[in-house]
């Protein structure tokens, strides 16, 4: 029989009140973990992680407080002693509280893991973002490039202080003893002209294995490009091809800083023999033949390079022709190495804007 009836009101509401609050505790929990994230090994230490964890504590101390009061309040209806039904009775005002404001409470717990999805994606958008630069980067202007058979290789790229720009260089086989090496830019900077760079790319890809005139390659691209750029990109590219064959290069080259090749104890450029690309879609290209010996050094550039700034003066064309006559036998990894250090060193500014630099010897 039972000692108070009014007890075992009391410890049904506190039982409810123990699901109510179990609840909230789920929501947060499963929040922590969320915050926390699935992967092994993962930082666990964020701010919003361990309040995540300490509200969510919380909310299961308070359950269990009214499971015990429930169980409490359920003793004081059977066995009515007068200190336990007192006790227990005191618990009314936060049963009260905690019905009127428990909805409130489960919906604040799900706004909190709603808010918090929010906030991870929004990290996940920002460190995309990041990202990108550095991996349109990594296919446009790679740190390492496939071994040539015949060539010693040297490149590095530089990013400038702006958002992502077009700078791109390229070398490959095109047919039998024949290797293409490209190197552009597109004017501009951020997405659109590092995806403009990205087709020109690889559409010279494709051409110089169906022409082997540079001039042609040349021609049908600006075409090709002309229609799906916008009128502000511009783009100025110079393509050298290597022939075995007839030990001699062929290059065009579309508006860009003059190459410069070593070659019989000479330091000649190789000057721009066209247009830039899609300034004219009709725009007439020409092509220009020069022997190649074994040792002979080609270093290519973007005009970030040349552009390297002090007050108002450049690092400029001659100073860099001064790096290949210097020392024409320097390896091509240490001579684009040193090029970049020394327009670093004579810049008084971190370099504005991207510097992309390729050079090969002849073998």
């Amino acid at each position: 029989m039972l000692e108070n009836p009014v007890l075992l009101l009391v410890a049904a509401g506190c039982m409810a009140a123990a699901v109510i609050w179990g609840r909230s505790a789920q929501r947060l929990e499963r929040l922590w973990r969320r915050i926390r994230g699935p992967v092994p090994g993962a930082p666990r230490g964020s701010v919003a992680a361990d309040l995540a964890r300490s509200a969510y504590r919380k909310e299961v101390h308070t359950s269990l407080l009214y499971l015990t009061l429930g169980l409490s309040a359920t003793a004081g209806a059977v066995w009515g002693r007068p200190w336990l039904v007192v006790s227990t009775l005191l618990v009314g005002l936060p049963l009260v509280i905690t019905f009127i404001y428990g909805r409130r409470f489960i919906k604040e717990a799900d706004l909190l893991e709603e808010r918090a999805g929010l906030e991870r994606r929004a990290e996940e958008v920002l460190t995309q973002e990041e990202l990108a630069p550095a991996r349109w980067a990594a296919r446009l202007a790679p740190e390492k490039l496939p071994e040539i058979t015949g060539f010693e290789l040297g490149q590095v790229y530089e990013a400038g202080s702006g958002l992502m720009a077009g700078d791109f260089y390229d070398v490959y086989n095109v047919g039998p003893g024949r290797t293409a090496a490209v190197i552009g830019d597109v004017s501009g900077h951020g997405i659109d002209p590092a995806i403009t760079a990205f087709q020109v790319k690889y559409l010279l890809r494709v051409f110089l294995r169906q022409y082997r005139d540079p001039a042609q390659v040349l021609e049908v691209l600006n075409s090709q490009i002309s229609s799906q750029t916008k009128p502000e990109e511009f783009v100025s590219l110079c393509v050298v091809v290597f022939d075995d064959n007839v030990n001699a290069i062929r290059y065009a080259s579309a508006g860009h800083p003059p190459a410069w090749l070593g070659h019989d104890g000479e330091v000649r450029p190789l000057r721009s023999t066209g247009p830039m690309l899609t300034l004219d879609p009709k725009g007439v290209f020409s092509a220009r033949e020069v022997p190649l010996d074994p040792g002979d050094l080609l270093l290519m550039y973007t005009d970030g390079l040349a552009e390297a700034r002090q007050g108002s003066s450049l690092f400029g064309e001659d100073r860099i022709a001064g790096f290949v006559r210097r020392d024409p036998r320097m390896h091509p990894d240490v001579l684009c190495k040193t090029l970049l250090a020394a327009a670093r060193d004579y810049s008084d500014a971190p370099l504005r804007d991207d510097v992309a630099i390729l050079a090969l010897r002849k073998s």
